[in-house]
């Protein structure tokens, strides 16, 4: 079972499939040598026979038949001597090493392969590669080679091909098995461990094996998704209890108001001031909700799908407007500092609303009322920035300023202000929801402002910082810049033709 379960695993089947390439390629190798061979071989034959022929011929010449007849005799002697044949005109053999050949062959033209017999081998029959010379008075000179020598090199050669295929297959099929068991290993150990977190265990992780190949990269890939999810979970958990926690006191409220209004109010007057008080928590309530829903929607990357290219600037400007009136009412200088042309690619409204979110939150916590109510103590008390205590009057503690910058081929939105600050064991923890530190909760506010904002950063493939003002806050949100559009070339001026011409 084990076995067969290797045999089906894709690396066995990438590994025979390679098996199966390999020894095509080594077939077609030795293939072509093989050929390459018996061509190299049957050139040096004919080489060999040509020059026999020349030598013979001259023989002749000179010494007529019975000179070749004697040269013939003593080269047949010679161990390994060629073939060698000559006839009369009717085809008789005169001197030679060739007892018989197939009809017609002395009549071929050129150098020809033929089989023959050899003396005193009965009725055996050889191959040979000869040519055909004639003689004057109508003799033939045969002189050849056997070709017995080639094909028992190709005979080798066809023997190591098939011993080399048969090793190959082995080798190749074993090592195909022993490379599908360990993928197999480490694929049965991810398995092992994925079906723990299907089960509900989100905490484990992938194992890596720590050799940095594919399949390790896929696990980190995997473990960091497993990570976000874990991330996604207890997030959801941490919101499901902060609103059972922190919506019901204003639910509460509700329900109190709506009674005494029924129980106290005597009046028209009485029952309109309790339906007020009820519109105000009802109103505050749809606010909690909305920057949920918009935190979820963020987190979900829902406004990536309608994002524009937009000037940065532009909006730190319309949102400084929106909230100068607010500033001047709480005696704040709100200051707006916006370099031009900082193109930024994403949703207007959302990055708007994260920016609404952070003057909003320094206009309420870092305004001079709220330096003047914390003594150096109740500072030393909450672990705030130095200096975060007994700066109110000052003219410089009552400033907000908001600025846009490009740094580094990012987009810098920062809004700071001269209030207690956050301390830096804090800052972490208040970009969580409903999360409210001690020295604010007489503040209206829901805590999720700093939530929505990083959520937009993470929308935008940013980031978001909290700094320290020295004194107060300073939150960071840096975005990627988005290309600026390439100008048109200028055209060229054309020289004008001179007028005395």
């Amino acid at each position: 079972m084990a076995l067969g379960k290797l045999f089906r695993t894709t690396v066995f089947k990438i590994s025979l499939a390679y098996l199966v390439i390999s020894a095509i390629g080594a077939g077609l190798v030795l293939g072509s040598v093989g050929g390459n061979m018996k061509t190299l071989i049957d050139e040096q034959i004919g080489q060999t026979v040509e020059a026999d022929i020349s030598g013979l011929s001259e023989q002749y010449a000179q010494g007529g038949m019975r000179s070749l007849v004697d040269s013939i005799e003593k080269r047949t002697r010679r161990p390994g001597a060629g073939l060698y044949l000559v006839t009369t005109p009717a085809g008789e053999p005169i001197a030679g090493n060739i007892a018989g050949l197939p009809p017609g062959v002395l009549s071929r033209p050129g150098l020809i392969e033929t089989i023959y017999q050899a003396p005193g081998g009965g009725t055996e029959t050889r191959r040979a590669l000869a040519r055909i010379f004639a003689l004057s008075g109508g003799f033939r000179l045969l002189v050849g080679h056997d070709l017995e020598e080639g094909e028992s090199l190709r005979r080798i050669l066809g023997g190591a091909l098939l011993t080399s295929l048969f090793w190959l297959v082995i080798i190749g099929t074993l090592g195909g098995l022993w490379v599908a068991r360990r993928v197999l290993d480490r694929v049965d150990a991810i398995n092992a461990n994925a079906r723990t977190i299907v089960a509900g265990d989100l905490s484990g992780r992938l194992p890596l094996a720590g050799t940095g190949d594919e399949l390790d990269r896929l696990v980190q890939n995997l473990n960091a998704m497993l990570e976000r999810i874990a991330e996604l979970m207890a997030g959801l958990k941490e919101v499901s209890d902060n609103i059972a926690h922190d919506l019901k006191t204003p639910l509460t409220r509700l329900r109190v108001r709506a009674e005494q209004a029924l129980h106290f109010a005597k009046t028209p007057e009485d029952y309109r001031g309790a339906l007020e008080k009820v519109i105000d928590e009802s109103d505050r309530l749809i606010q909690i909700f909305d920057a949920l829903l918009n935190i979820a929607r963020a987190e979900a990357g829902a406004g990536r799908e309608g994002m524009i290219d937009f000037d940065a600037a532009s909006v730190a400007r319309d949102v400084g407007e929106l909230y100068e009136p607010v500033a001047e009412e709480r005696g704040i200088a709100l200051k707006v500092i916006a370099e031009p042309n900082l193109l930024l690619r994403g949703s207007r409204e959302l990055v708007g609303q994260a920016l609404a979110n952070l003057v909003d939150n320094a206009l309420k916590y870092g305004g001079p009322d709220e330096l003047g109510a914390l003594s150096p103590d109740k500072a030393a008390a909450l672990d705030l920035p130095k200096g975060a205590a007994g700066s109110a009057g000052k003219a410089q503690d009552k400033t907000v300023e908001l600025s846009a910058r490009r740094r580094c081929g990012r987009i810098e939105i920062s809004v700071a202000d001269r209030g207690p600050g956050i301390a830096e064991k804090d800052r972490a923890r208040v970009l969580e929801r409903f999360v409210r530190l001690e020295n604010s909760r007489s503040r209206p506010g829901s805590g999720l402002g700093l939530s929505l904002a990083a959520a937009v950063a993470r929308l935008h493939n940013g980031t978001l910082r909290i700094e320290d003002n020295a004194p107060g806050l300073r939150v960071v949100v840096s975005f990627p810049a988005a290309p600026l559009p390439r100008r048109p070339p200028a055209p060229l001026a054309l020289a004008q033709p001179d007028a005395a011409a």
